[in-house]
């Protein structure tokens, strides 16, 4: 409403001298039609018009970034450098028999080996599990270690998922596994069938009992078998402090890309 006062202020202000001017031609010169007196109003009208839009679209395009935002991100950024700086990735351990694949901006890492000439391993490690150290309800249940269960659901972990396989079309196996300080625990077990030289993931149709449900010395035989490939407690304490190193590494980067959105 406001704009349309002012656009006739304006207008009602430019006919005048728009009728003086042809006013003025008429006396001077052959007389302008009255379409073209009109033509040269809608004209004016229209430049005026598109002025202001364009000066108003300009004031809204320049409007500032969120200051608070921008000083709260700032503040986090300080903070996780600082940790950041305290942290430290360490080197790998002697003997560690797996390649690290770690991009970044992603959640997790690959590793990758070659065992005995023909078998081809790869490991998929995600972010830890970390434990404030608040002890969850019914950890301790009671003294006869039934409480075990907890015990070891309230330790940080990483998930890794370790995937063994063969040349020649043969299926492969793959193991979901949790990796706490002191052991690898295996999940669950799953064979991958393998059709014309490529891993593809259709199970077969009998995909096995759970893992828990096997006999007791074929789940001691399969961590012996993991064993054997790499997947013990001290290559996965140090993929866990890996990890952790990871995290903090990937949060501050996403603290500038956040903070390089907020600037635009």
């Amino acid at each position: 409403m406001a704009f349309s006062r002012f656009l006739r202020r304006a207008a009602s202000s430019t006919v005048p001298l728009l009728l003086r001017s042809f006013s003025a031609s008429a006396s001077t010169s052959r007389p302008l039609s009255l379409i073209s007196a009109q033509s040269m109003i809608l004209r004016h009208r229209w430049a005026f018009s598109s002025s202001f839009s364009s000066s108003s679209s300009s004031a809204m395009a320049k409007a500032p970034t969120d200051a608070s935002l921008l000083r709260v991100i700032e503040s986090e950024i300080k903070c996780a450098e600082e940790c950041d700086d305290h942290e430290h990735v360490d080197e790998v351990p002697e003997g560690f028999p797996f390649e690290i694949e770690d991009e970044k901006g992603m959640n997790i890492i690959r590793l990758k080996r070659i065992y005995q000439g023909k078998e081809k391993i790869e490991v998929t490690v995600s972010m830890p599990s970390l434990v404030t150290g608040e002890e969850p309800e019914g950890e301790d249940e009671d003294e006869d270690g039934e409480g075990e269960g907890a015990n070891s659901q309230a330790q940080s972990h990483i998930p890794i998922t370790v995937r063994v396989s063969k040349d020649g079309g043969a299926p492969a196996l793959e193991f979901a596994c949790t990796a706490y300080p002191d052991e690898v625990m295996i999940d669950s077990m799953s064979v991958i069938e393998s059709r014309g030289g490529e891993e593809e993931d259709d199970l077969l149709n009998y995909e096995g009992p759970d893992f828990n449900d096997l006999d007791e010395n074929l789940q001691k035989a399969f961590h012996k078998y993991l064993e054997l490939r790499g997947i013990t407690p001290l290559n996965t304490n140090f993929l866990h402090e890996y990890m952790i190193n990871k995290d903090s590494h990937e949060y501050l980067l996403w603290l500038r890309n956040l903070k390089a959105f907020v600037q635009k």
